[in-house]
């Protein structure tokens, strides 16, 4: 398909499926979103056209590039690795692949007649090309003793879960997503957001597997008003989504939840605790920082081929705000049933 010096790139096939996914779970630039699983994800709930890259060197695989196409009436048609992602583009430390993989997505873009190629690095890759100042992440290690994880979060936080652990709340660990889409769906209702499938979230635990984890906080009466889909990566967990009920805020549910996560994170070896995207500026953002995380910028470039800025596709546009605000008012079963419809256009 293409090639830059030596690195020779083309779609993925069905028989290097398997070095495909040795690859991601050896390359330090690759992430959980870079996993395969993602692909039948894609196609099989979403119905999006998938187009997976990779680059050797010989027999020797040295990059990966995952994309997705993404048609919709009210938001165009774009390539974007990946969407539903935090992270994405170029799995690769070899310069020479990057900028192979690069010039081929470039040409698939013009092929196909999208209106903009979105990689979402966390480095930056290009220059050349605008970028989306919009977005940070959060992430910071997982130290070896439990009760120094509880004393390396900022006082006020650390009174918060002391508070919460206090008020006989528990964590488990549920096998399926049922009880967990319920929560997010209902939180996702309160804030505006057209919720994704139940489908969306069993494939995820089929796809997966242990690898994706549902921790579901618990009142003292045994009621579940707060939980967290957690994917982990090698020696990362990163809490995904969530949910809850109103009540949640009372009991501090939300800061068990994430403390019981963390300790469990800790418990069981792993050395990175991945809080995930927020824009700058809300309430997601301040709540992270509260935990003593820092943000760190992503690098979502955009190579433009119809139109001269960056799309805004996202609720902090405020031509959104009369939809959202009307889309809360709608009936839970109303939402639930046409919201997938909607979400799976928004990336």
């Amino acid at each position: 398909m293409c090639a830059a010096a030596d690195v020779a790139v083309a779609p993925l096939s069905e028989a290097d499926g398997a070095a495909w996914e040795a690859f991601v779970a050896a390359c330090p630039d690759a992430t959980f979103f870079h996993r395969l699983g993602w692909r039948n994800i894609y196609e099989e709930v979403f119905r999006h056209r998938t187009h997976y890259l990779m680059a050797r060197r010989g027999a020797d695989v040295v990059g990966v590039l995952p994309l997705v196409e993404l048609r919709s009436v009210l938001f165009g048609h774009s390539l974007v690795s990946l969407p539903f992602a935090v992270y994405g583009g170029v799995a690769s430390t070899d310069a020479q692949a990057v900028s192979a993989l690069h010039r081929a997505a470039e040409s698939l873009g013009e092929r196909l007649g999208v209106q903009h190629l979105e990689l979402r690095d966390r480095c930056q890759r290009e220059d050349s090309w605008p970028q989306q100042d919009l977005y940070v992440t959060f992430r910071k290690p997982v130290l070896p003793e439990v009760e120094a994880n509880m004393l390396a979060i900022p006082r006020k936080q650390r009174a918060m879960v002391r508070k919460a652990i206090q008020r006989n709340l528990n964590s488990v660990i549920d096998a399926d997503t049922d009880r967990f889409f319920e929560l997010y769906a209902d939180n996702q209702h309160r804030h505006g957001t057209p919720p994704q499938s139940r489908e969306y979230f069993r494939a995820l635990k089929r796809a997966f597997g242990d690898d994706c984890e549902v921790l579901t906080v618990l009142s003292p009466s045994g009621e579940a008003v707060s939980g967290v889909l957690s994917f982990y990566f090698r020696d990362e967990v990163l809490p995904y989504y969530a949910g809850d009920l109103p009540s949640a805020r009372e009991l501090a549910a939300n800061d068990f939840k994430y403390w019981e996560l963390l300790r469990r994170a800790c418990e069981r070896g792993i050395k990175v605790f991945d809080y995930g995207r927020s824009k700058r500026e809300t309430g997601s953002f301040d709540f992270k920082k509260n935990w003593g995380f820092e943000p760190q910028p992503l690098h979502y470039e955009y190579r433009l081929y119809a139109g001269d800025s960056v799309p805004q596709n996202n609720p902090a546009n405020p031509k959104y705000r009369l939809a959202i605000d009307v889309w809360r008012r709608l009936p839970r079963r109303v939402v639930n049933a046409v919201g997938p419809t909607l979400a799976r256009h928004l990336g």
